[in-house]
């Protein structure tokens, strides 16, 4: 089935039969959402971990041991327990999303990430596309990307840096038990994630995902934000679909099951889940309440909105604060996304409101959302209003303005999708080249590039680059773009296919919540976004306390992770 007919599909059944549960491909059976009620189950506040130890009343470097198990969560009152993969310290305390791990700015953090999962998934995969695969067939590969750190290749999760459980066996990248984690950049959010290759989706889609903060005191607490573990919360939004035995599900036939027999081009889930529940309730005070979103889904973008007119005042953007801060009726979140934002629930002329979403999937052209995946959380708001100390100033925090003259290089980066006879879709690449391919972006450390990103294709795709942070230039309509198309998947030159000639129609420009540096970016389709992109450091002129010209080096990649790993994906390698 393609991207469209699979969620037709279900809701066609649903029609037919129409009661709780609709009948699939043989022992499949699946919960139908509707059927589910909403805000019954608590917000989950994650487990906390501290980067950090504190001696002598001053931070010192600390060492985690996290692990991956295989247990079982419950993700609503009314679905039956469900088998994930879940990080944690134990077994019995590890959890969908994993802790939350707080560091401090310039204080290392070391973590030893540990597999414990069984031989076999819980989920299908695909063997027909690039994947890791252990040569005794046996045990699960997994490998940690910490999502927008600037660090070391070797703690980077290269996705051929892989490994199974206790170290078995490893990918031909794997170097080192323990990453480092220098925390030297700007305070912000970042997210832990798996990002084996051709698993990242599956992997993810089990439950492999956390929440990291790095906080920079001496530069934060004058902002008197909302602050301490009630009124600062970070909330991970993904979708899952779940059979009626309380399993994942996730469609086992591909839309092109000749070429490739499981992969599908898009994976949407048909039950909204925040921290690890399904529509869950929040009790709170009348006063602002920070909270840092998370987009965790493989490929849902969500736009979300409160229903009761509520506003959102935004501070950062993925893992860095905003110059100033700007208030918004909705947010777009595409995969990976993290938005930084406070919520002043004094305002609100009601004693509740929902979080809504009303993004269609595929984002931007894909279907209109229905009733059970356009409702996100709902707030339970106190009557009482009552002193707040939090505020939210005129400014934030202002890093250096991008300089283009700075600029090293200028690059072209192309996106594709391929397709079968029948129209859908068989592969994607960047620059109409696989992961496999030598390595053609060669930056040098401590230098900014111009990338031109062109979208050839129909989907909208969050670009992210490892390591590196960028700021958006401009985005600018390709005219002709089927002629321009062409002659790219003939001679794969934007020069020699005269962009200038086809990049010049209508200018989007950039809302003002994402002028400031970004570690992932929507592509709009059918246009050409121009990035500076910066390979340094962007609050000091510091050198990197790291070599980043070592091995395995780096990845850019599309952040819908079905696209990720079918081949999204190309290495980033740097020189000095």
């Amino acid at each position: 089935m393609g991207r469209k007919s699979i969620v037709m599909y279900h809701l066609i059944c649903w029609a037919i039969l129409g009661v709780g549960v609709m009948s699939t491909w043989g022992e499949d059976r699946l919960i139908n959402p509707s059927y589910l009620e909403m805000f019954v189950d608590d917000l989950v506040d994650m487990p906390k971990l501290k980067g950090f130890d504190i001696v002598n009343g001053l931070p010192v470097s600390k060492t985690l041991k996290i692990g991956m198990f295989h247990k079982k969560w419950k993700f609503h009152r009314d679905i039956p327990s469900t088998p994930v993969f879940a990080y944690g310290t134990y077994k019995d305390t590890a959890t969908v999303p994993g802790p939350t791990i707080e560091t401090r700015h310039g204080i290392d953090t070391y973590v030893k990430w540990q597999n414990h999962l069984p031989s076999k998934h819980i989920l299908p995969w695909d063997p027909t596309i690039p994947t890791a695969t252990p040569t005794t067939k046996k045990g699960i590969p997994t490998v940690v990307h910490l999502h927008g750190n600037i660090g070391e290749p070797e703690s980077d999760g290269h996705a051929d840096a892989w490994f199974t459980a206790r170290f078995q066996e490893r990918g031909p990248t794997w170097t080192k038990k323990t990453y480092h984690y220098y925390n030297n950049q700007q305070p912000g959010n970042l997210w832990y994630h798996d990002h084996a290759m051709g698993l990242t989706r599956i992997n993810l889609l089990a439950g492999l995902i956390g929440a990291y903060i790095t906080r920079h005191p001496e530069i934060e607490a004058p902002l008197e934000l909302p602050y301490g573990d009630e009124f600062d919360r970070p909330l991970i939004v993904f979708d899952r679909s779940f059979r009626t035995n309380g399993s994942l599900f996730m469609n086992s036939t591909g839309n092109n099951p000749s070429i490739h027999p499981q992969w599908q081009p898009e994976y949407f889930g048909d039950a909204i889940i925040v921290n690890g529940k399904a529509w869950p309730r929040m009790i709170v005070r009348r006063r602002k309440y920070r909270f840092r979103i998370i987009n965790a889904s493989n490929a849902r973008f969500f736009k979300f909105f409160f229903t009761n007119g509520l506003r959102f005042i935004f501070v950062g953007s993925d893992s860095v604060y905003i110059e100033r801060p700007v208030m918004l009726n909705e947010i777009l979140l595409a995969p990976s996304e993290i938005a930084d934002v406070i919520v002043d629930f004094s305002e609100s002329k009601s004693n509740s409101t929902i979080l809504a979403n009303d993004a269609p999937y595929p984002y931007p052209s894909g279907d209109p959302v229905n009733g059970a995946n356009s409702k996100v959380m709902k707030f339970v708001i106190k009557e009482q209003t009552e002193d707040d100390k939090g505020r939210v100033p005129d400014k934030l925090i202002k890093y250096p303005s991008p300089d283009l003259s700075s600029a090293s290089a200028t690059r072209y980066i192309a996106m594709y999708e391929y397709t079968s006879d029948i129209d859908e879709p068989t592969h994607l690449y960047l620059n109409g080249k696989s992961f496999e391919e030598p390595v053609t972006e060669i930056p040098k450390v401590g230098t900014s590039e111009v990338w031109n990103v062109i979208n050839l294709t129909e989907d909208n795709h969050p670009l992210h680059i490892h390591l590196g942070l960028f700021v958006v230039l401009d985005q600018t309509e390709l005219v002709n773009v089927d002629e321009f198309r062409n002659c790219m998947k003939k001679i794969n030159d934007a020069i020699k296919c005269q962009i200038s000639k086809y990049a010049r129609g209508k200018n989007m420009e950039v809302l003002e919540h994402e002028k400031g540096w970004k570690n992932v970016y929507k592509m709009t389709p059918g246009f050409v976004t121009k990035i500076l992109v910066r390979f340094s450091y962007i609050h000091s002129n510091a050198s990197y306390v790291f070599d980043a010209t070592a091995e395995p080096g780096y990845v850019y990649h599309c952040h819908i992770l079905d696209h990720e790993d079918n081949v999204m994906m190309r290495p980033l390698k740097f020189i000095k």
